[in-house]
């Protein structure tokens, strides 16, 4: 069995040997970085699996370094890698799922990874439907104004009539401010005071929120996944000891529950 130690390099893009020198820097970074303490023991079976994961990442580096000289975007090869935990690009937690654990940190750390991901998406837009079922799943209707409500041990609380019962609420609407009812076992009357604005209360929806710009950045990102598991797979050529961490024929890869 090679070991992820014991690989004679990082793996090959377009057939071409790549060097693991890079692999070895990221790792003793790694190690000794402020999240040291976090990483697995080495020589452990955990400790291989992160040297598999990082050095995806380095292939996934090195094949849009590669992508972004053939379509000349302006990446300066070599700028992209940073330290551990100084990424210049920050992916929130639901871009950085959608696009997956390696991809998502080539993405964090290199620019070329980025540049590449901009050029091949930029034709992707969202369906007028999408935006429209989007839309419809996602906006609420503006809720009812609350009540400001008395009890007859004379304490006072805020509701919104639709998170009353609906006898009681239907019994307030019917009667004048001041009117005592009886319904649903609640006693209650309904001031003629509006009451103060609730600080906490559900913020207004921002005029500024675009669903086609969400629906856009998440079928990209979708369109970049499908792109790169491509060019991976076509120009990448993995070595034993440096498989894809969720390769299930390599040794390391298994569950234990």
């Amino acid at each position: 069995m090679t070991t992820p130690a014991e690989a004679p390099v990082l793996g090959l893009l377009d057939g071409r040997p790549l060097p693991r020198t890079g692999l070895d820097r990221r790792l003793a970074a790694l190690r000794t970085g402020p999240r040291a303490a976090a990483l697995p023991a080495p020589g452990s079976g955990e400790d291989r699996q992160l040297a598999r994961w990082v050095a995806q990442v380095l292939l996934t580096e090195a094949l849009c370094e590669a992508v972004a000289a053939e379509r000349g975007l302006p990446v300066r090869p070599g700028a992209a890698p940073v330290r551990p935990g100084a990424a210049p690009a920050r992916l929130d937690q639901q871009a950085a799922v959608e696009l997956g654990s390696i991809t998502a940190a080539a993405y964090e750390g290199s620019a070329a990874v980025r540049a590449v991901c901009a050029e091949v998406t930029a034709d992707v837009e969202p369906s007028a439907a999408e935006v429209a079922h989007y839309r419809a799943r996602t906006e609420r209707p503006p809720s009812a104004a609350p009540w400001r409500l008395a009890l007859p041990d004379g304490s006072t609380f805020d509701a919104a009539p639709d998170t009353l019962p609906l006898a009681l609420s239907d019994a307030l609407r019917a009667a004048p401010p001041g009117g005592w009812v009886s319904a649903a076992g609640w006693t209650a009357t309904r001031l003629a005071t509006d009451p103060d604005p609730d600080p906490d209360s559900d913020p207004a929806p921002d005029p500024a929120f675009d669903p086609w710009t969400v629906l856009r950045a998440a079928a990209r990102r979708a369109a970049f996944v499908h792109w790169l598991d491509h060019a991976r797979a076509t120009r990448l050529t993995l070595v034993p000891g440096l498989e894809h961490p969720g390769d299930p024929a390599q040794p390391d890869n298994h569950h234990r529950h």
